[in-house]
This record gives C-alpha cells, structure tokens and sequence, in this order.
C-alpha cells in the first residue's frame, strides 16, 4: 500500500509541477486583469454599489435573506452566498496560508492579494455566465455551472465551437475529482489532525463521525445545505476574525514591519544574490497565487454552481456576490490569518525563517495562544472543524451538479454515497498527498473554465453594460434587461420581475 500511495505521489507532483507551471499562474493572472480591464475596474469603481447589493443588503432587503416556500427548489441569495462561502473558507485559509508563509515567505501573502484583487472580476464573471446559462433540471431545481456555459455558450463560436461539447465534459470530471480532494479528503485530513493533536482523538473515529453527520445534510440536498450553512458560515466567520484581531491588537507595534516584510519579500528588495533573488519572487508568487486560488477559488468555476441556485433574476447581482465572496474570503480572514502568523514573532521578518517546529494549522494556533492563552488549541481546533466541515458540504453539492451533467439526475444519489465514505479515507490521509492532489485538480478544473470565461467575455460585458446603465448610471432606465440565453426563462424572469416590482 506504502508502494502505491508513493507511485501516487511521484505521478501527482510531476503533473503538479507542469499545470501549477508558469503558463498557469499566467491564465489565471492574465483571466481576472482582462476582466477587470474590460470592466472598467468595476470591483473598484463600483465598490459602493456591490456592498450595497451584498453585504449591506443583508441588513437592508428582506428579500436577500427570505427562504424561499417549501415547493421551491431554489435558495436565497444569502443562502447561496453562504454556501459558497461555506466550500471556500475551509482549511486554505487557516493551514494553507501558513503553508504558504513556510513555502513561499511574506512575499506570498502580497500575491494572495493580488490574486484576489484580479480574482474578484473573475469570480464575478463565472457568476454573471452561471446565471445567464443556467437551466431547470428535472426536478425543477436550477442548474448551472461552467459546464453549461461552455457547452451553450461556445457552440456557436468560430473554431472553439466545436470543442464546447468536450470542455464542458472535462470540466464536470474535473469538477467530480476534485470534490474528493480539495472538498473532502483535504478539508477531513485536516479536522481530523487538529483533533487528534488537540484532544487525542483517533483519525479514524473522526472520520467516521464527519461522514455520518455529512450525510445526513448531503442527501438532503441544496437546500438543507443552504440551511445549515447560512448558520454556520456567519458564526465560524465571526468567532476566527475576532480572535485574530485580538492577537493583531496585542502585537499593533508589529503590523508596519509586517507590511514592510510582505512587501520586501515580494518583490526580493532585500540585498541578496540574484539568482537567489529571482528564486524568492518565484516562490513567493506562486505559494501565494496557488494558496489564493484555493482559498477562494477564483478561475476554477466551482462556487458558480450554487450561486445558480439562487433565486435572483439579475446575473450581474449574483455577478456581485461573487465580488464579495473573494473579497470577504481572502482580503479578509485570509489576511486576518497571515498577519497573525508573522505578528506573533514565530518569524523572522527578516529572513523569514520560521522559528518554531510547527506547520499548518498548528503554526496559527501558536500564534494565537499569545492572545488567547491556553484556549489557542481548542479555539484554532473547532474552528478547522467548522470551516473543513462546511467546505465538505459545499464541494459535495459542486461534485453533485458535476455529476448529474454527467450522467443526469438518478446518478447524483450514488455519487454522494461515494463522497461520504471517502471522508473516511480522508481522515487517515497523507498530508503531503492531500494538498498535492488538491493543487493539481484545482489546476485541472480552471484551465477549461477559463477558456470559457475569455471566450464568453464579451457576453459578460454586454451584461455588465446593460445592467450599469439601467441601474447604476441610470442612462438607458428602460432598456431590456439581460437574464438569460433562453428566451423561455428570460421571458419567466422578466415576468417575475415585474411582479415583483408591483408588490
């Protein structure tokens, strides 16, 4: 068994070392700045807006929040933000982003930022593309995904069209794979660790509660996930961020050495040899690009899937959810970590060396026990558990949609038997085998997706440009809005809208 999980390994980091390559980080990179220029800087520009349509939303508009009636099969725009939010804050935010401080230095943290900042307009994009492609399954839920977007956005393209068919069926096997990695295996090695290092809890016996308890959300289906994520999400979120800002006031001295270090490291201003240099830059950039992506999953066309299910009508709304859940994701409780890691004086900001034996989430813990005490280990614990554990549930609905693409409706219950007992597996999984598996399918999943977003670009933009003028600038009020390529379903939308505008 040693032999083959080895051979599995060796396999793994060869195709890990080519797709998580240079011409990698450049489609990836290259994807969120042509978007972004495109539209205007839209996540900069109209900043104001999207946080009026999102966040402040949520405290503002009931409709944001309001469940949908029970013979409904689609989810609010809170639960579907949720959910998604559920699939990427997990253990990438916590044991990844000290990963990547161990890896790649402070500098890497700088291109975690950046990569969100591109990221943001390509998450908004998927979105945008989710919605105006999406579909009604048959069992009247909607259905939507790069799958659908490649497959009846594309056909009709010079020389691409006659790959649409492909791409979207490599994205949905893509898709499925990787929901047993970066969904699952991952996420359960990881909360299966921390419990074991905390509270001695055999791996095993983990793994075997998480299953059952996941299955019993799981086949519920969207919106039992929907339900119990918008609990949780909001909860877990709040708890982490308020116990990193208390070690970020304890070390407030720290903070503008922190920056100073995340920058030098960066850009390699420090006065060292440049071969040496050159391979610090590339470090940097690709421990934080790889870490970025697989915290908030910009390019990789997941979290689309359950932002389809959201019963919004406007694309360019969700489009906006999608702005917020990077946002949210990686400037916030990603930098919340990552400061507390190299506030806490377990590096040296320096020479970024890493004066402790501890690695993952186990180095946040440390780094938290300054302010938190003795609770550290027990807070940094649960908090894992919560966040791996809403990441599983989030990636099995991906992994679902993925699958019934695939192979339709009736498939999806024998997929989630599946993907409950390798949470078993999982739990007794090798760390270095996880997260290189995990890197790889992430690499696998967006490079047809991407394909898709730059093809489709235009149609985000003419979406983009229709709602700004009907909503933002308000220069062409009366204008068709854009909601879908059907005209069935934008005849549907348009009908509700306008009812709901009579209420």
């Amino acid at each position: 068994m040693e032999n083959v999980m080895n051979a599995i390994a060796n396999v793994n980091s060869a195709i890990n070392g080519v797709v998580w390559g240079i011409p990698m980080l450049i489609l990836i990179i290259g994807t969120g700045i042509y978007m972004t220029v495109g539209m205007k800087f839209f996540q900069i520009t109209r900043i104001k807006h999207w946080m009026n349509e999102t966040f402040l939303a949520i405290f503002k508009k009931k409709h944001v929040t309001a469940h949908t009636g029970k013979g409904e099969s689609s989810i609010s725009q809170f639960q579907a933000l949720s959910t998604a939010l559920a699939a990427t804050i997990g253990v990438g935010n916590i044991a990844g982003v000290a990963g990547a401080i161990i890896t790649g230095g402070a500098g890497a943290v700088f291109w975690m930022w950046l990569s969100a900042l591109f990221g943001m307009m390509t998450n908004y994009s998927e979105n945008v593309l989710g919605i105006f492609y999406r579909r009604k399954n048959a069992k009247d839920e909607w259905s939507g995904g790069a799958m659908y977007y490649l497959q009846d956005g594309l056909k009709n393209k010079k020389v691409i069209g006659v790959l649409a068919k492909p791409l979207a069926i490599l994205f949905a096997v893509f898709c499925v794979l990787a929901s047993f990695g970066i969904g699952n295996m991952t996420q359960v090695h990881e909360i299966a660790s921390s419990l074991q290092d905390t509270f001695s809890i055999p791996p095993l016996a983990t793994g075997i509660i998480i299953a059952v308890v996941a299955a019993l959300v799981i086949l519920g289906g969207i919106k039992a996930i929907g339900n119990v994520a918008e609990k949780i999400v909001p909860f877990m979120a709040c708890a982490y961020i308020l116990g990193t800002i208390i070690v970020l006031i304890l070390n407030f001295k720290s903070i503008p050495s922190v920056f100073g270090a995340i920058f030098s490291n960066a850009f390699g201003l420090r006065p060292i040899a440049g071969a040496t240099v050159g391979m610090m830059i590339k470090q940097a950039m690709t421990m934080g690009f790889k870490r970025g992506v697989f915290s908030n999953e910009a390019g990789l066309g997941s979290s689309v899937m359950v932002h389809s299910a959201s019963n919004v009508k406007e694309p360019i709304v969700q489009g906006m959810w999608g702005i917020f859940e990077v946002f949210f994701d990686t400037i916030v409780v990603c930098t919340l970590t990552a400061f507390t890691v190299l506030c806490s004086g377990l590096v040296d900001l320096e020479t970024g060396e890493i004066l402790t034996a501890s690695t993952g989430a186990s180095l946040v813990s440390e780094a938290l026990s300054e302010g938190l005490g003795s609770l550290a280990g027990g807070f940094v614990a649960i908090a894992v558990c919560l966040f791996a554990f809403t990441t599983v549930l989030g990636w099995s609905f991906y992994g679902t949609k993925s699958c019934e693409y695939l192979f339709g409706t009736k498939a999806t219950i024998v997929y989630k038997v599946i993907f409950v007992v390798c949470i078993i597996f999982g739990a007794t999984m090798s760390f270095d085998l996880a997260w290189a598996i995990a890197d790889t399918l992430n690499a696998l999943m967006a490079i047809p997706n991407l394909i898709g977003v730059l093809c489709l670009s235009g149609t985000v933009f003419a979406i983009t440009r229709n709602y700004t003028e009907r909503k933002i600038t308000k220069t062409n009020p009366n204008a068709k809005p854009m909601l879908s390529f059907d005209p069935a379903i934008q005849e549907m939308q348009e009908k509700a809208m306008a009812e709901e505008e009579q209420q």
